[in-house]
């Protein structure tokens, strides 16, 4: 089994930080030249200025976010890797995420600029396609891609909180590299723009969108579920709305059906529980056999490179489920 894709998503970002402070490492050594050359004055002036600026980092306690600060550095997290190794302990992919967030931190700045950018090539084909399709006035395209303007910072600056907040992990960070939602709350937007047959137009246009991927969600999730246990017409229905629900396009204005009418409301607890819930004994067995082999074969894919799964580690929740 190939390695999990809400891990393996973050491997690239890895990869790049490793070669980026290299690369900054190495570009700095290669300006100092001779004692009185130009380039060691420089030099030296860089490190008095480094000094200064790791003593004032010191006598700070909040960084520029208001968070407190970790005082931890990559340095530190090598040597508490190399001595677990040393001791014969497992190294997860959570710990190796850990030892590169001091780092991640201090370019975090970076990360959110270019993420900005990225985003709003995304808002002008949003922009000009809700102007299309509503007739939008010069007026209202200007005021909506604004409000998607904001709306990019906003999710920049959660994706920034995210990545530097102390104990998180791996997988909530890949999930959050995937999950970018730049119209969440477009529909609030929109009722203070739009009014009449336009308005009206896309309400109905929104919820029939959002419906379509909560449906082609579920759907996925359940038969593949099917395919590990053979679900009952019932059991099929019941896992359909515990999917749906658990998809970030879901609204309780929804109406979920099933082959038998109307699917309820699902049981209660987190979705694992809940799929247990709705299985029969057997069917569990099954389930959770196939979520020892799934975990086994991404643990054996880790291990080759040095590394292990947490152990909390969800194949339900995986990406690739």
């Amino acid at each position: 089994m190939a390695l999990p894709s809400s891990l393996k998503s973050l491997v690239p970002l890895l990869a790049g930080l490793v070669i980026g402070g290299l690369g900054v490492s190495m570009f700095q050594q290669s300006l100092v030249g001779g004692k009185d050359s130009p380039e060691h004055r420089a030099a030296k002036l860089e490190a008095d200025l480094k000094k200064a600026q790791n003593r004032i980092s010191a006598l700070e306690d909040m960084d520029p976010l208001g968070r407190r600060k970790s005082r931890r550095t990559v340095k530190d997290g090598l040597a508490d890797i190399k001595q677990r190794l040393t001791a014969g302990e497992n190294i997860t992919t959570d710990d190796v995420f850990r030892l590169f967030q001091p780092f991640v931190r201090d370019i975090a700045p970076i990360f959110e600029r270019v993420r900005v950018q990225e985003q709003k090539r995304l808002v002008e084909r949003m922009t000009g396609e809700f102007a299309r399709k509503y007739n939008l006035t010069p007026t209202q395209q200007e005021s909506l891609k604004k409000w998607f303007d904001a709306k990019a910072e906003e999710k920049a600056r959660d994706w920034t909180n995210l990545i530097t907040q102390e104990g998180v992990k791996m997988e909530d960070v890949a999930k959050a590299s995937r999950d970018v939602r730049l119209d969440d709350g477009l529909e609030t937007f929109m009722q203070g723009t739009l009014s009449g047959e336009k308005l009206a137009q896309f309400q109905t246009d929104r919820m029939n969108e959002r419906a379509e991927r909560v449906q082609q969600y579920a759907d996925s999730r359940t038969e593949r579920l099917n395919s590990i246990v053979n679900l009952d017409a019932s059991q099929r229905d019941q896992i359909f709305g515990i999917m749906a629900r658990k998809s970030s396009d879901y609204d309780p204005a929804m109406r979920l059906e099933g082959s038998a009418g109307a699917i309820g409301s699902s049981p209660s607890g987190n979705a694992n529980d809940a799929v247990l819930s709705v299985l029969r004994p057997d069917q569990r067995e099954l389930y959770q056999a196939d979520a020892l082999r799934r975990r086994q074969a991404a643990e054996k894919d880790l291990q080759a490179i040095g590394l292990s799964l947490p152990e909390n580690w969800n194949p339900l929740e995986a990406e690739d489920f």
